[in-house]
């Protein structure tokens, strides 16, 4: 991913400052990141790909975008092929990574997380977002003090600029689809 990071930032003509003034990150832990030396929330994530103006999932491609091929028809995924992500607290799969220029994002995720006291803030993004759990129990917790205690089969759908954070309840780690939506 650092290498991909890079070579987005490159493409588009912009410094490493630039990017970190533009996402928040700081320019210390924006270099580590195209360095690979060190694993970022997911919130840091969404910020620098936003800050490139590119979907989360191009920066797991292999090549640069920016070439004049039609995009494809569709974008077929495997779980056990596609490029993963293993945040601090959740572990993503992004699925239809390969898609060019995407007005969704989706993402199969393994909630492990289950103490809200693990989460030194909730995670935002600009945005809405759509999520299924497909196994095990899930509880999202919002910085409304709002909870929403969700079973296999049930999803909810919200504004992700409200901070949230997924927590995973019972023994079952949970499994979920997520869904989301830039502004």
């Amino acid at each position: 991913m650092g290498r991909r990071l890079r070579a987005e930032r490159k493409h588009r003509g912009l410094t490493l400052r630039e990017v970190a003034q533009a996402s928040g990150v700081s320019l210390p832990t924006l270099s580590k990141m195209e360095l690979g030396q060190v694993s970022i929330s997911y919130q840091k994530f969404v910020a620098v790909a936003r800050a490139l103006g590119i979907d989360m999932a191009q920066l797991f491609e292999p090549d640069v975008a920016g070439g004049t091929q039609p995009a494809p028809t569709f974008a077929h995924t495997r779980l056990d092929q596609a490029p993963t992500y293993a945040g601090d607290r959740y572990d993503h799969v992004m699925l239809a990574a390969e898609f060019p220029r995407k007005k969704m994002t989706p993402v199969y995720s393994r909630i492990q997380t289950r103490d809200l006291s693990e989460f030194r803030q909730y995670n935002r993004h600009a945005g809405e977002e759509f999520l299924m759990v497909i196994a095990g129990t899930l509880q999202i917790c919002f910085e409304t003090g709002e909870k929403l205690t969700l079973n296999a089969s049930e999803s909810v759908y919200f504004d992700s600029g409200i901070g949230h954070v997924y927590l995973a309840v019972g023994a079952q780690d949970a499994q979920v689809l997520i869904v989301m939506s830039d502004a």
